[in-house]
């Protein structure tokens, strides 16, 4: 038993991955010019004002180990951590108080590294992307195309939300 499911069954699912989905079993890495610059399935962290921000972090994006902070909906931690990243993206985005908040903006992920936001996070952004980059109506406009072109449905159409990858969105965005 030992030798099936510890040896054999696990080299049996990872030829399948291998063979089914090379670029998700090898990590999904984005390299650019032979340098890897991250990955598809992981966020990273971007603190200037000139890129798209990622959604809040429990583990300060480290994917080893991942985890959520494991508040309960009922804690006064978890609302008081909320509010504390409402106002700061409500403040960073130079945004009115009344704002309705994006719930990705404010919360992490179950893993802590989610790497996409909501097409809603990312508008919200823009306005503070186009203000730093000091960005023209030509340009403006194809950064609110390039929103709407990168986001991705949800999977098998039904399963999840619209999301944005933001290491693919803040990519293209140096490219305009």
């Amino acid at each position: 038993m030992t030798l099936l499911t510890g040896l054999i069954y696990p080299l049996f699912i990872f030829g399948i991955a291998k063979i089914a989905f090379p670029d998700k079993s090898a990590g999904s890495f984005i390299e650019i010019n032979g340098n890897i610059i991250g990955s598809n399935l992981i966020a990273q962290k971007f603190d200037s004002s000139i890129y798209f921000q990622p959604r809040p972090s429990s583990i300060d994006y480290q994917p080893m180990p991942s985890g959520a902070s494991n508040y309960g909906p009922t804690s006064q931690m978890l609302k008081n951590i909320s509010d504390s990243l409402r106002k700061a993206y409500v403040k960073k985005n130079m945004l009115p108080d009344n704002t309705n908040v994006p719930l990705d903006a404010i919360f992490s992920s179950g893993s802590g590294i989610d790497p996409h936001i909501s097409p809603e996070n990312a508008n919200l952004q823009a306005g503070r992307i186009i203000i730093e980059r000091k960005f023209d109506f030509n340009k403006k406009k194809q950064l609110l195309d390039l929103i709407y072109k990168l986001t991705e449905n949800p999977q098998f159409g039904f399963l999840g939300e619209p999301r944005i990858n933001v290491l693919v969105l803040n990519l293209e965005l140096d490219k305009l």
